[in-house]
């Protein structure tokens, strides 16, 4: 019996937060406050909430909690600036050839148990120019590295995957 209270629970709270993520989606991608716009973004939310939120804990995904989606949303923040970061110091390099570029594979590890968490990451990396994600095994990433500035293990997660996963730890603890 309290099994399936706290599954209804999770259900109720994991529906609310998809509806209000999806909404504000929709919001952001119409850019409009017309009263039919809002119509439709509340019953295309709607619709897909009460579809996606009985699947979602299947998915290996997390109770969706105010501190998950915040982190969420930092995540996002960092992901970007690293990507912009990440394209102008290869555009840099590509501007001025004498920069130096040392290719090479690196091994990084993660502390990310869940499959979808390790391939959010590598995905991440994968985003940021400069860096390619080859390959996942067990806690293991191989990263191809336009510059390798260090082949230890623990040197190149901290400069690789570390920036990411700090954040991931939280979402997908």
């Amino acid at each position: 019996m309290a099994k399936t209270m706290h599954k209804a629970k999770h259900g109720m709270r994991n529906f609310a937060y998809l509806f209000s993520i999806l909404f504000i989606i929709w919001l952001v991608l119409t850019s409009s406050f017309h009263w039919e716009e809002l119509g439709v973004g509340v019953l295309l939310s709607l619709i897909l909430a009460i579809i996606l939120h009985k699947n979602y804990l299947e998915l290996g995904m997390p109770a969706l909690s105010t501190r998950r989606v915040a982190y969420a949303v930092l995540y996002i923040i960092v992901l970007l600036k690293e990507i912009i970061i990440a394209n102008l110091d290869v555009a840099y390099r590509v501007i001025h050839p004498k920069m130096p570029i040392k290719p090479g594979i690196v091994v990084i590890k993660t502390g990310l148990k869940q499959d979808i968490a390790k391939m959010i990451l590598a995905n991440s990396i994968t985003l940021t120019p400069g860096t390619f994600t080859l390959d996942i095994l067990g806690d293991t990433l191989l990263i191809h590295w336009i510059n390798v500035q260090s082949q230890e293990t623990s040197e190149a997660t901290k400069m690789i995957g570390e920036r990411f996963e700090k954040y991931l730890r939280v979402i997908f603890a």
